[in-house]
Order: C-alpha cells, then sequence, then structure tokens
C-alpha cells in the first residue's frame, strides 16, 4: 500500500466527516444517552451488519454493544469501547427574577460565560417527554461594569455558584414565567456548538469531542471489520458506554455482563505541546498532528500494547506513547473496576481546548486509530492461540539483557 493510499496519510473523506458529525452533534448528556446510541448508531449498525451479528441493549442505561459472535463465550472476546455520554450543566434553582441558576458540572465556569445553549427539559405533565428551550445564554455577571476590579484584571475568577440561564425573561412574575415553561431543577443544558471544519488543513472544532469521538472511532472500526468479512477466533464487542464522565460506571456494567478477554477504550486525550503552562512540567510531548495515543503504566497490558504497536509499525501508522501512571482516565479501567480478568489498554488522539466550546482536533490522527485498531483485531485474529498468547507471555524482567551498545553509538536513532 503506497502512502497515498493510507487513510491517515490523506483527508478525511466528507462522507466520514458528516457521519462523525451527526455522532458528535447527538444531545446525549450523561444518562440520556440514547439520542446518540439508538437516535444515530444503532440504526447505523443496522445499516451494515451483517445478520449474524447482535446488538445487546441493557436496561439500566441506554449503552449499546454491537456483538460479531453472540454467545460464543469460547472464542477471544475483545471490547472496544466509546463512552456517549457528554459533560452538561444542570438547573439548580428557579430565582424570583427570573435567572435559572444552573450546576457548570465539568466546565470551568469561566468558558461557558456568554455561550448560547439549549435546555432539555421534561414536561411534568407528561413524565418520559422531553422539550428543548433554545435562545438562552450562561451568564454570572450580567457586565463587566457590576464585576470588581480583581475581576476585571483577573486576579479573581468567575465562581461555579455564580452562573446562571438567562433566558431574557421579564414582566411580572418571572419565576412564575420561567415554571410555566416546566423548568425544574436536574433538566439538562448543552452548549450549542456544531463540528465545523476548522482554518487549518484537517482539522475540525467544536463542543463535545469528548467523546463522540471514541464512539466514531468504535463504529467506523466495526464498519471494516464487517467490510473485511468479519473474525474467526476473535469476538469483537463494539461497544458504546455510558456515565464515563461520572467514573466509568458504564463500561464496568458492560464489561461485567459481557466479560471481555480484551478491552480497547477509545478516548480523546491532549495536545501537551500546544496547552498553555504545561510544557514546562515535562509532561510528554503528545501533539495534534503526530497519530494516535496508546496507553502506557496503569492497568494497560504490555502485550496488548506490543500487538498495537507492532501493528502500527508494520503499517506505517503514526503512534505515541502516552504515560497515564496509576489511572487511565478512560473506561479502560472497565475490567479492573467490574472484577473482570482482561487485558486492557487506552488509544486516543491529541485535542486542544477539552471541556470547552471549541475542542479541537485533527481528522488524520483520527483516522490512525480507526485503521490501528482495526489492524489489530485482524492480527489477534490471527493468532495461533490468542487464549495462550495472553496467558503465555506475560514480560519478564528477569530475563532481561544488557545492552549491546551505548547510548552513543546509535546517535541517529530517535527513540519516541
Amino acid at each position: 500500500m503506497s502512502d497515498t493510499q493510507k487513510p491517515w496519510n490523506s483527508p478525511m473523506p466528507e462522507p466520514q466527516f458528516n457521519l462523525m458529525r451527526r455522532i458528535l452533534a447527538a444531545p446525549s448528556p450523561v444518562g440520556l444517552e440514547a439520542a446518540m446510541t439508538y437516535g444515530v448508531l444503532k440504526p447505523h449498525f443496522e445499516g451494515f451488519a451483517p445478520a449474524s451479528w447482535q446488538l445487546h441493549q441493557f436496561k439500566g442505561h441506554a449503552g449499546v454493544v454491537l456483538d460479531t459472535h453472540p454467545g460464543r463465550d469460547d472464542l477471544f472476546k475483545v471490547m472496544i469501547i466509546g463512552h456517549a455520554d457528554k459533560i452538561r450543566m444542570q438547573v439548580r434553582s428557579i430565582g424570583e427574577d427570573g435567572k435559572i441558576w444552573i450546576n457548570s458540572d465539568s466546565f470551568l465556569p469561566n468558558v461557558v460565560i456568554g455561550h448560547e445553549v439549549t435546555l432539555f427539559s421534561e414536561d411534568p405533565e407528561a413524565p418520559g417527554s422531553y422539550r428543548r428551550i433554545q435562545g438562552g445564554t450562561v451568564e454570572a455577571l450580567g457586565a463587566i461594569h457590576f464585576s470588581e476590579p480583581a475581576q476585571r484584571n483577573g486576579d479573581k475568577g468567575i465562581k461555579k455558584e455564580q452562573l446562571y440561564l438567562e433566558l431574557q425573561i421579564h414582566g411580572e412574575n418571572k419565576k412564575q414565567q420561567v415554571e410555566n415553561l416546566g423548568v425544574r431543577p436536574g433538566d439538562s443544558i448543552l452548549l450549542d456548538r456544531p463540528i465545523r471544519h476548522g482554518f487549518s488543513p484537517d482539522t475540525f472544532y467544536g463542543a463535545y469531542l469528548d467523546n463522540g469521538l471514541g464512539c466514531f472511532v468504535t463504529a467506523e472500526v466495526a464498519r471494516l471489520i464487517a467490510e473485511a468479512g468479519g473474525t474467526e477466533q476473535v469476538r469483537v464487542m463494539f461497544a458504546i458506554a455510558s456515565y464515563e464522565e461520572i467514573g466509568r460506571f458504564g463500561s464496568r456494567v458492560l464489561a461485567g455482563e459481557l466479560e471481555p478477554d480484551a478491552i480497547i477504550a477509545v478516548d480523546v486525550n491532549h495536545d501537551y505541546v500546544a496547552a498553555p503552562g504545561i510544557g514546562d512540567r515535562r509532561m510528554q510531548p503528545l501533539e495534534m498532528g503526530k497519530g494516535f495515543t496508546m496507553s502506557v503504566g496503569a492497568i494497560a497490558s504490555e502485550q496488548l500494547n506490543r500487538i498495537i504497536e507492532t501493528t502500527a509499525r508494520k503499517h506505517d501508522i503514526p503512534m505515541q506513547r502516552d504515560i497515564v501512571g496509576v489511572d487511565t482516565g478512560t473506561d479502560g479501567m472497565a475490567g479492573v473496576l467490574a472484577a473482570v480478568d482482561c487485558v486492557a489498554t487506552s488509544i486516543g488522539f491529541p485535542i486542544r481546548n477539552m471541556h470547552t466550546i471549541s475542542e479541537t482536533g485533527y481528522t488524520r490522527d483520527v483516522l490512525a486509530a480507526i485503521h490501528a485498531i482495526t489492524q489489530t483485531v485482524q492480527a489477534l485474529d490471527a493468532l495461533p492461540d490468542p487464549h495462550r498468547e495472553f496467558l503465555d507471555h506475560h514480560p519478564r524482567l528477569d530475563q532481561a539483557g544488557p545492552l549491546a551498545h551505548r547510548g552513543g553509538d546509535k546517535p541517529e536513532k530517535t527513540v519516541k
């Protein structure tokens, strides 16, 4: 395959970009993920999945799993996980002056001020039926004229308790007007910022790349595996989880129910090189535009990582190593949290401005992740016995050999 034929070396085709945009656009705040899982991904899966594949659905949450070999517990089971839940704001209380006081969840308070949002309100007269209220903005001070001097010069920030939703309510009985709309504490609020092509080639930006991108990658791997004729020795479970943003709870349930032998979580990562004020902390130099990332450390399996890295090198797919310490910070932890014996790792792609309205990514990094995972699944399927591969080949540091050269002997070699 020439460089020009490698998808990760080319711009993302517009139909594929539009699929990514539709997945990312689905309003799926924590606990209400079905807009993405049932509204977009379920019909998408049904559009290409062979008749023998099965879609698992769950009672306690809106996660879904597309299964290539339902019931075949004898096969080596690989679960690839993206999470559909988005961070959101929530209504906290309604003031007499019509202000809708809100919780900021995992947003920094200052990054949401002035931005347009949609409030999703459950109809008090018809529980389970939801309406959308648009035209509001998130505010905190009202105007610079009402701010303290320390806030004007940047010495003092905005507190999360100061945030409210401005619906331009005026006249008499302002609180009653809001309550007449059916707005109640607990209602979810999402930022209105669709995904757009960026200025720089092959970039894109908008809200909630975390983690519709992981769901998009998981879905594209499923499509590619289906188009390649499926697998023989490996049962692949393409999982779209819930509740990741509040503790990786949804993927823990999926792992507990389906007991995979291997987990590959797919989630966004940080561009540490571009992050302001981070370079001097000596973080790993992950960078947008340099390929997908692979977690090293925490519960990440060195055996699984070896197969991923070997596969990426074989196909010249650009890869970066991510050091994760004691916790991957992703659904890669699902197996150990669910007390399931499995190998696991986490695959990502560096983005900028995470948990803001202007998250930014690079399509070729996303394509690199899609094809690296696809090729890894196929490499696992080609093993003589995938089960014994991981049972018998744990790394042995007591068998480590001495270096046969000094570092200065290979000055041209760069270790990534």
